[in-house]
């Protein structure tokens, strides 16, 4: 962070790259492809989520991987240009800016994805080495317990810790402990269902969420 004396020079780089970030995490590749490959407005199929979890259950899954992809990438894009221009600590103010906009993109009225995929594409920007245990973490889980949601949150609360004892690395703690805190209230309904052991599992079709209750399902990226 910069010192109090050059503050009032380097906000408006602060400011430009959440702004960046933001624009770029808000790009609803879900919305998007699913609309280009014919498949209907996402939001009225299963949960009504814009993630890949969501894309999956229409049944193409060339678009699922196409929205993991675009979703991941938004992530990584935000970072590496802003880190390239300006240095890591802008750098991870884009990748907040873009998980921000993942997860609150105003063209949808602010209701977007659950930031899984974002949330790994950042980290793989910024410190790769954090991505890739992500990765390995919520596959180990997904493989035991076969809940997408379970390995999300699992991975997600991991993160923070060992970016800050094993690695080092205090700033992308803090900033992913913030991002942790984001996707676990994105996943307050998914919560709710694994307390109750109703949570959908990986591989068996849930059925489409009620009208109004668009948000429910199976943790969504």
């Amino acid at each position: 962070m910069p010192d109090p004396i050059s503050w009032e020079f380097a906000w408006p780089y602060y400011l430009a790259a959440l702004a960046f970030g933001y624009l770029l995490g808000s790009i609803p590749f879900g919305l998007i492809f699913t609309r280009l490959a014919g498949l209907g407005d996402i939001r009225n199929i299963g949960s009504g989520n814009i993630g890949t979890t969501n894309v999956l259950r229409t049944g193409n899954k060339l678009i699922a991987a196409a929205t993991l992809l675009g979703d991941g990438l938004k992530g990584t894009v935000a970072v590496l240009v802003v880190g390239h221009l300006y240095g890591q600590d802008l750098a991870v103010v884009a990748g907040l800016g873009a998980f921000l906009g993942h997860l609150f993109p105003v063209w949808l009225k602010f209701k977007g994805g659950k930031g899984v995929a974002t949330y790994i594409g950042i980290l793989l920007g910024l410190f790769w080495p954090a991505g890739l245990i992500f990765i390995g973490i919520w596959l180990g889980i997904a493989i035991l317990f076969r809940m997408s949601s379970l390995s999300a949150l699992t991975a997600s609360l991991a993160t923070p810790i060992l970016l800050y004892f094993v690695f080092s690395q205090f700033q992308l703690a803090e900033m992913t402990l913030l991002m942790t805190v984001l996707l676990w209230a994105k996943h307050h309904e998914n919560i709710g269902r694994l307390l109750r052991g109703e949570e959908s599992r990986i591989g068996f079709k849930s059925k489409p969420a009620p009208e109004g209750d668009a948000q429910t399902g199976n943790g969504g990226t």
